[in-house]
C-alpha cells in the first residue's frame, strides 16, 4: 500500500481553475469578451474537462497492472531466453541441498557434507566473478557452454565417488571441479539490459521480474531436491540438477539474437584497468550490504526451521518458509508494475531499512498462527531491496563489465547466505529456538548500517543522482 500511494502522480486541482462563462460571453471575475458569438450547440466534454456540477467527466483508460510486463516481453526473443534459462536456474537452486543430503545420507556425516558444500561455495566465490569477466569479454555462449561442460564432468565424478565409496578427499576435489557454474541469473539480467538499453522503465520491470523468478527458483529447487534425494535415491537430486543445468544452459546459449555483444579489451588498454570492480566505492557499498542481506536470508531459514520444530509442527517447515518467498514475490510484482520514483540510492536505503524493521516482529512469534503472517510481511521487504540493489549495480558497473558486476554482487549474497546459516545454527544451539531470530535481526541491522553509512559514497558514485 505504501508503494502504491508513493507511486501515484500528483494531479493539480483543476476544479479551482475552471473558467465559467456567463450567457453574454463574459468570464466570471473577468472583462467582457471582445466579440460575443452565438452560443454553440452543446458538445461532449473533453476527457480532462471539469463540469460545473463537480462531475470530473470521462476519465482516461485505467492502466493495467500487467501492462509493464506485457511490454517487457513484447521484445523479440525475450520469452525464449527467459524460458530457456528457467530450467537451469531451478537446477542451480537444487545443487546445495542435493549435495548435503546426498553425502549426509550415504556417508552418515553432516560434518563431511557441510565441509564439502563449503568448499564448493568457496570455489564459486572465486570463479564466479572471473567467469562473469570472461562472459563480458568473449560473449555468453562462448563461455557458458565450456563452463557447463566442465561442471557436468565434475558433477558426474561426484556422483561416481559417492556411489562407489571413494575417499573423502576425492569429494572435495570433485566439489571444487564442479563449482565453476555460469550464472544464468546474471546473464538473463544482462540480456534485459541489452534488449531494453534505451528504456529505464522496462529495465526496472525486468529487474523486478528477475527477482520474482529468483524467489520461485529458490523456493521450488530445494524442495524438489529434497523429494528426489529422500524418495528416489540419494544421488537423484544431484543427477537431476546436473541434467537440468546442462540442458537449460545449452538452450539459453542457443538464443543468439538476444545475446549482448562481447566487449573485448583493446590491446592498447593497460591490464591495470581491469582491476577488481569492488574497488569502486559505490559498488563496494552494495556488495557489503548484499553480504549482510544474504546473512539475513541464511539465518532466517535456520531460525524458521528451528522455531517450527519447537512448536511441534516439523512437517510444516517448508510451507512456512514458502510464505517468506511468497511475500517477496508479491512485493516484487507490484514494485515492478509501479512507476520509478526517487533516486536508486534512496530506494535501496529505504528497502534495507524496511527489511531491518520487518524482521524485528519475528522475535515476538509464539506459534504458527503468529509466525506465518509475520514471515510473509518480512518477505515483502526482500524484493524491493534486491531490485533496487541490482539497479545500482547496473548503474555503477561499466557496460563492458556488466556480467562481472552482477556476478560479483550475487557472490557476496551467496557468501552471506552461507555465513548467516552458520550464525543462525550457532544461535539456535547456544541460545535456543526462541532466540533464533536474533541472528537475522542482527544481520539486518548490519545491512542497514552498511547502506546508511555508505549512502554518501553511493550518491557521489552516481553523480548525485
Amino acid at each position: 500500500m505504501i508503494l502504491f500511494l508513493a507511486s501515484r502522480p500528483v494531479v493539480p486541482n483543476v476544479r479551482r481553475t475552471a473558467v465559467c462563462r456567463a450567457p453574454n460571453g463574459t468570464a466570471r471575475g473577468g472583462a467582457p469578451s471582445a466579440a460575443p458569438a452565438p452560443a454553440p450547440a452543446p458538445a461532449p466534454a473533453p476527457a480532462q474537462q471539469i463540469t460545473l456540477d463537480g462531475d470530473p467527466g470521462p476519465r482516461p483508460p485505467h492502466r493495467s497492472f500487467l501492462a509493464p510486463y506485457r511490454r517487457l516481453f513484447a521484445a523479440p526473443g525475450a520469452l525464449a531466453f527467459t524460458l530457456a534459462a528457467l530450467a537451469g536456474r531451478v537446477a542451480g537452486a537444487m545443487l546445495g541441498v542435493s549435495m548435503v543430503v546426498m553425502i549426509s545420507t550415504v556417508r552418515d556425516s553432516y560434518a563431511l557434507a557441510g565441509a564439502v558444500s563449503a568448499t564448493g561455495l568457496a570455489v564459486t566465490a572465486v570463479t564466479g566473478p572471473l567467469l562473469g569477466r570472461l562472459v563480458d569479454r568473449h560473449g555468453q555462449a562462448r563461455v557458458a557452454v565450456p563452463a557447463v561442460a566442465v561442471f557436468a564432468l565434475g558433477a558426474t565424478a561426484t556422483l561416481l565417488c559417492v556411489h562407489y565409496g571413494a575417499p573423502a578427499w576425492a569429494l572435495f576435489v570433485c566439489a571444487a571441479g564442479s563449482s565453476g557454474v555460469p550464472s544464468l541469473g546474471s546473464m538473463t539480467r544482462a540480456r534485459w539490459a541489452s534488449v531494453h538499453r534505451d528504456d529505464a522503465a522496462a529495465r526496472h520491470t525486468a529487474n523486478s521480474f528477475e527477482q520474482v523468478v529468483d524467489e520461485v527458483c529458490f523456493m521450488a529447487g530445494p524442495a524438489l531436491a529434497m523429494v528426489l534425494c529422500t524418495t528416489v535415491f540419494p544421488e537423484a537430486g544431484l543427477a537431476t540438477a546436473a541434467v537440468l543445468l546442462v540442458a537449460g544452459t545449452l538452450l539459453f546459449a542457443a538464443q543468439r539474437r538476444t545475446e549482448p555483444p562481447p566487449h573485448r579489451r583493446p590491446h592498447s588498454a593497460p591490464a591495470a584497468a581491469e582491476g577488481a570492480l569492488v574497488r569502486s566505492p559505490g559498488l563496494r557499498v552494495v556488495v557489503v550490504t548484499f553480504l549482510a542481506t544474504g546473512a539475513v536470508f541464511g539465518s532466517m531459514e535456520v531460525a524458521t526451521v528451528a522455531a517450527v520444530e519447537s512448536y511441534g509442527h516439523t512437517s510444516a517447515s517448508s510451507a512456512v518458509l514458502a510464505l517468506q518467498a511468497a511475500g517477496s514475490c508479491a512485493a516484487g510484482l507490484v514494485f515492478g508494475a509501479l512507476p520509478v520514483r526517487g533516486s536508486a540510492a534512496a530506494r535501496f536505503l529505504a528497502g534495507v531499512a524496511a527489511m531491518a524493521v520487518a524482521v524485528l516482529p519475528l522475535l515476538t512469534a509464539t506459534g504458527l498462527t503468529t509466525l506465518a503472517p509475520l514471515l510473509f510481511v518480512a518477505g515483502m521487504a526482500t524484493a524491493p531491496t534486491m531490485i533496487s540493489g541490482m539497479t545500482l549495480v547496473h548503474r555503477l558497473t561499466p557496460p563492458t563489465r556488466l556480467n562481472e558486476g552482477m556476478t560479483t554482487a550475487y557472490t557476496g549474497l551467496l557468501v552471506g547466505i552461507s555465513a548467516g546459516a552458520a550464525a543462525g545454527g550457532w544461535t539456535v544451539d547456544h541460545l535456543g529456538a526462541g532466540a533464533g531470530y536474533a541472528a537475522p535481526a542482527t544481520a539486518a541491522a548490519l545491512a542497514l548500517l552498511a547502506a546508511a553509512g555508505g549512502a554518501g559514497r553511493l550518491r557521489r558514485s552516481l553523480g548525485g543522482a
